[in-house]
């Protein structure tokens, strides 16, 4: 949204999983020309901040309500400034940044999305894995366990398992008896699972095991929070070679190689 009767505006900004490092270059620009920084200091690396301006104001967000954090924009409705809303991860996905959306679209204050890496794709790198990989799983989703934040009965974990997808269970593993006791209902007792704690964080964790033993691990681990849960066979990492790279697989920007061009291939 373009601004309108003032010239304030808001930027919704994924901070990343941690890793400062893996904070995007637009990110740290906006971040930089920011007068008022509004954080979730529970999840967000507060080393972010150093990229903040020394004139900069900040706000840590986690012990504040809706209310209160819109009342921050809100009092600077005329002032041309510029606030760097921060949210762990990719906003997208558990950030709760409609309901912030929607207040600017209804007062007429400009704001824009910068997307950040997901702490998926964070642990998917940590554990130099792929998630999708032939013949495997060519889907990944992405879901919680119900708690106090509800899930639709379509998307209980009962349902998802049956599908045996590769599965990233945020939010959840401080439950995470309950969390296998549902898994069990489509995935068999030795399927991989994986548990990361605090990714790309210097004290990230990584417990291995599989459905039948994931839950008494995690518990001796004593994790209980900021932590994911991936499930699914392509941990087990077996898997048919991808066509895209095959020699005989065509597409817009490569031909096959015919039997002449192989042996020119193997000359060279």
């Amino acid at each position: 949204m373009e601004p309108t009767k003032n010239t304030l505006k808001v930027y919704f900004i994924g901070a990343g999983p941690g890793d400062v490092e893996l904070l995007t270059l637009k990110a740290a620009r906006i971040i930089r020309k920011a007068d008022i920084i509004i954080y979730a200091g529970s999840l967000v690396n507060k080393d972010i901040l150093g990229f903040a301006k020394k004139a900069a104001v900040s706000y840590d967000s986690a012990k504040m309500t809706l209310e209160e954090v819109i009342g921050i924009i809100e009092n600077e409705k005329s002032n041309k400034k510029i606030i760097a809303r921060l949210h762990t991860g990719d906003p997208s996905l558990y950030g709760a940044i409609q309901e912030q959306m929607d207040w600017c679209e209804k007062e007429k204050i400009a704001y824009e999305v910068i997307p950040g890496v997901s702490s998926f794709q964070a642990a998917a790198a940590s554990l130099k894995q792929e998630f999708t990989l032939p013949g495997v799983s060519q889907t990944v989703i992405l879901t919680r366990l119900s708690g106090r934040t509800k899930v639709p009965k379509r998307e209980d974990l009962e349902q998802l398992a049956k599908i045996r997808a590769t599965l990233v269970i945020f939010l959840s593993v401080q439950d995470i008896a309950r969390v296998v006791k549902k898994l069990k209902c489509g995935y068999v007792q030795n399927t991989p699972v994986i548990v990361v704690e605090r990714v790309s964080w210097p004290d990230e964790r990584k417990i291995s095991g599989t459905l039948a033993d994931i839950a008494k691990k995690v518990k001796q681990a004593g994790i209980k929070r900021q932590a994911l849960i991936i499930i699914g066979d392509v941990l087990r990492k077996k898997y048919r070679l991808s066509k895209l790279y095959d020699k005989n697989f065509t597409h817009g920007f490569r031909k096959k190689i015919g039997l002449v061009g192989q042996r020119r291939l193997r000359l060279r």
